[in-house]
């Protein structure tokens, strides 16, 4: 059997005091000893600066780390220019993606697609990186159908990819479904499942109505009526994405990215009752 990959995710602080909080959390958080640790990316590069200081900091301690790069809003000149930086710094993993529009931008820029941005770095750059990409168990929000957005995914992988990254979801077979399908489409690449921790449950809302993740119903109403019960939220919370970690990994998924937002409590307490 493959070795498994798990992996953590932060987005890059833009505070001094952020900066000092995420050090804590990223302290707490080696401690598990994930493969890597992937740094986010702003719409049309918005982050630029911060990604790679934050990348360089989690290097400097021996860690390892996958910047994001979003083509969305970018040029080839200006991708070439962070693959450069990159390759000079001896960073040798990418999350590859579309990324969104930027607010007020008409157009994408010079890249319309992840495929074109992962054909671009292979390109550019032959096999020096490993390039995650990210994949959809629930349909891109974008996407014009299922099978439309499985198609897209594909190019995404023959262009070059060597693993993806799920969005988050709570349903797992809805991830079991799409690795079927991807496999009857002769995609054979690893498809580790995106986890989100479940905080606070206005905050989660929020994002999976921005990104088109699904709550299912029945979890919704149990949350809701917890009203402003952020204890219990919480302690629900873990026992519901535990048990959906459990199921994942005992039917064969290659590993877990835990989408942390910054925190180590909730991500840390999970990875050890799964006895990783």
């Amino acid at each position: 059997m493959t070795e498994r990959t798990f992996s953590i995710e932060f987005f890059p602080p833009r505070t001094p005091e952020g900066a000092l909080k995420l050090r804590e959390t990223r302290r707490r958080l080696a401690l598990l000893e994930p493969k890597f640790f992937s740094v986010t990316f702003g719409a049309g590069g918005s982050t630029r600066d911060h990604t790679l200081e934050t990348v360089l900091e989690i290097q400097g301690e021996g860690l390892a780390a996958a910047p994001h790069l979003s083509c969305i809003g970018s040029t080839r000149d200006n991708i070439r220019d962070i693959l450069a930086t990159y390759r000079a710094h001896g960073i040798r993993h990418i999350v590859a993606l579309r990324g969104d529009l930027p607010s007020g931008m008409a157009a994408p820029g010079e890249f319309r697609y992840a495929n074109e941005l992962v054909a671009f770095i292979r390109a550019e750059t032959g096999d020096w990186f490993d390039i995650e990409v990210a994949a959809y168990p629930e349909t891109h929000p974008q996407a014009r159908s299922y099978g439309e957005d499985l198609a897209n995914f594909k190019r995404k992988c023959e262009a070059g990819a060597d693993a993806a990254i799920t969005q988050y979801f709570f349903n797992a077979d809805a991830y079991f479904n799409f690795v079927d399908d991807c496999t009857r489409l002769g995609i054979t690449l690893p498809i580790v499942p995106g986890i989100m921790p479940i905080a606070n449950y206005a905050q989660l809302s929020r994002f999976s109505a921005a990104c088109g993740a699904e709550i299912p119903r029945w979890l919704a109403r149990k949350m809701e009526s917890y009203l402003d019960d952020n204890a219990s939220i919480r302690a629900f919370g873990l026992d519901v994405v535990t048990s959906l970690c459990e199921r994942l990994l005992s039917r064969g998924a290659p590993g877990l990215h835990f989408y942390t937002l910054n925190q180590a409590e909730l991500t840390t307490t999970i990875w050890h009752r799964l006895g990783l």
